[in-house]
């Protein structure tokens, strides 16, 4: 049997030697929670398999049912390679919805919340010769809306905006042997102005005077090594835990070459960690330069003025549903995505997944990096939200694809902000926290209205006719004084300071064109019809002096909602050169 997602899970941060564990696991439903007072991580009659990494509510998984089952077993073995011996060997997990505990040979060794991000722990000490014991519990709660679940429904059947869960392992699972003293991860920030890249290094462990070779490369052909190197004398401040902190600059040689969508250039670089001659770790990555400014109410993409025209994106799919079938089917997204003239996908509510980002960098598509959302405020609510995104941010940071964070969406999990100041004051830290991490990219406060601190203004508008829109957004002060569901675009207290103004949700025309049934935010009755709906509102944007970008809703049919340019297969619902033109008209 082939395995399932074979493709290298963290494409900016490849060693050479890893270990694949997606295929075929034993699996058992546990609604009466019986399993740790049962002891399942030590024995159990495991009653079915499944397929990792699709949720069991995927057909992929083996499966494929939507029936509610909170709380997931998983058992496999595995075998350490032999050339491993003498490495310490990490355990992997790209993403376990939404708690996961872990058990090897019996020992707990893990336990992690949050169901976007990766965790990873060292086993070594757990493993024994010869065949080893993985086991995994997941705990979903279907009904917590104080979790960040984006799109996934509380309920058992989809319905309006909403889709089907997706509980337990849904990414990629994986083991590594590493040193002892090790990378633990890299932080990559392009300087256009100065041609330079500063690199900021975790290195974990501690260990005697080392230093890591950084070499650069464009093209197959290399540009500069430089080296930087950790001794005694760093002062006290470099330390964090067990891992040592390091940062240099790096100044790249020669003509820049730039990364946008137009020219995705990608520059490669290998880390190499030495220590008294000795290899102790090597990485291989890349990065792109480009910057991201905000002037004049201009969003500038190296420098230049560049008008954002991108689509919304939810990620799923009817075999995989969050998960990706195969890197074939993230890149066939792509492609037809920039055939119909777009330049870039706002994710929606989904921390998107590594190797989405990385086909995203290298055939030149910008994405928004969003969160999943929770739908209610209570003080567990904010710290899981809080704590999630901030490991997306350190996750994606180093993707050039990447120009813009949205950790909250249409005012979802902070309701009645008018009237309690908690909400807000939890948006302005959310947009805080971002910037405590990555400074150089926009924040969004909250998508759609209700701003508070925000670089960005955004509006949502689903009115279908065009000279409604090409009114409303003819000057800046009917822009601002639109109400989307008799909300405000700007909170009290945070009046517009001059920040670009985008228009990132609109449109949603219904179109049925295959067996699936379901509604749109208007709808066509034909291809012709749908074409000039389609241009009614494209050109209404284009026509605003205001409006610098926008976000067509949506890409593709999404199971009961059938508002995508594609159906729920990828099919085209009109010529993509069509849609191309429509948009092409506007190339500033």
């Amino acid at each position: 049997m082939t395995t399932p997602r074979p493709e290298y899970p963290r494409p900016q941060f490849e060693r050479a030697q890893w270990l694949n564990l997606n295929g075929e696991w034993q699996f058992d439903f546990d609604d009466a929670n019986a399993g740790v007072a049962g002891k399942w991580y030590e024995s159990h009659d495991f009653s079915q398999k499944i397929t990792v990494p699709f949720a069991y509510q995927a057909p992929l998984s083996g499966i494929g049912t939507n029936d509610i089952h909170d709380i997931v077993w998983y058992r496999r073995t595995f075998s350490a390679p032999a050339g491993w011996n003498g490495k310490r060997i990490r355990l992997n997990f790209e993403a376990v919805d939404y708690r996961a505990w872990v058990w090897v040979n019996g020992i707990p060794v893990a336990f992690h919340e949050g169901g976007h991000v990766p965790f990873s722990v060292d086993v070594t000490d757990f493993l024994q010769a010869g065949q080893n014991t993985l086991v995994v519990r997941a705990e979903d709660f279907t009904w917590d809306k104080g979790q960040p679940r984006g799109k996934q429904f509380w309920e058992r059947k989809s319905a309006r905006i909403f889709y089907t869960r997706t509980t337990g392992i849904w990414q990629t699972v994986w083991l590594e042997p590493v040193s002892k003293l090790h990378i633990g991860r890299v932080k990559m920030t392009p300087f256009v102005d100065s041609s330079t890249l500063e690199v900021e290094y975790e290195v974990d462990e501690v260990g005697s005077d080392y230093q890591i070779d950084a070499t650069v490369s464009f093209g197959g052909k290399t540009l500069t090594t430089e080296t930087f190197t950790f001794d005694s004398s760093i002062p006290d401040d470099s330390w964090s835990g067990n891992q040592r902190l390091g940062k240099h600059t790096i100044a790249i040689p020669g003509d820049l070459n730039l990364w946008s969508p137009e020219t995705p250039n990608l520059y490669d670089i290998r880390f190499k960690l030495t220590s008294g001659g000795a290899v102790l770790d090597e990485v291989q990555s890349y990065f792109g330069m480009r910057s991201v400014k905000l002037e004049n109410g201009k969003v500038l993409l190296n420098g230049q003025p560049y008008y954002l025209k991108m689509v919304l994106d939810q990620s799923y799919n009817p075999e995989g549903i969050l998960t990706f079938p195969d890197d074939a089917y993230i890149k066939r997204d792509i492609e037809l995505t920039k055939a119909m003239g777009f330049n870039g996908a706002r994710k929606h509510q989904k921390p998107e997944e590594p190797r989405a980002l990385y086909w995203a960098d290298k055939m030149g598509l910008i994405i928004w990096g969003e969160m999943a959302n929770c739908y209610i405020y209570t003080e567990t609510a904010i710290q899981r939200i809080a704590s999630e995104f901030q490991a997306a941010v350190r996750r994606d940071y180093n993707h050039p694809c990447i120009i813009a964070w949205t950790p909250m969406n249409e005012s979802w999990g902070v309701p009645n902000m008018k009237n309690d100041p908690r909400p807000v004051a939890h948006l302005n830290s959310m947009y805080a926290l971002t910037k405590s991490i990555d400074p150089y990219r926009p924040v969004i406060s909250n998508d759609g209205w209700e701003h508070a601190k925000t670089d960005l203004v955004t509006i949502h508008d689903y009115e279908g006719k065009g000279e409604v829109l090409t009114e409303r957004y003819s000057t800046l002060e009917k822009s601002l004084a639109y109400l989307p569901i008799n909300l405000p675009i700007n909170l009290a207290g945070y009046p517009y300071e001059g920040q670009p103004v985008l228009l990132t949700e609109f449109g949603g025309i219904g179109y049925k064109k295959d067996a699936q049934e379901g509604w749109g935010y208007t709808t066509a009755s034909g291809d012709e019809d749908y074409i000039e709906r389609y241009k009614a509102v494209i050109d209404a944007t284009y026509s605003s002096p205001i409006i610098v970008g926008y976000c067509y809703t949506q890409l593709t049919d999404v199971e009961q909602e059938i508002n995508g340019l594609l159906t729920y297969d990828r099919q085209p619902k009109v010529p993509l050169e069509i849609i191309k033109q429509i948009n092409d008209a506007n190339n500033g």
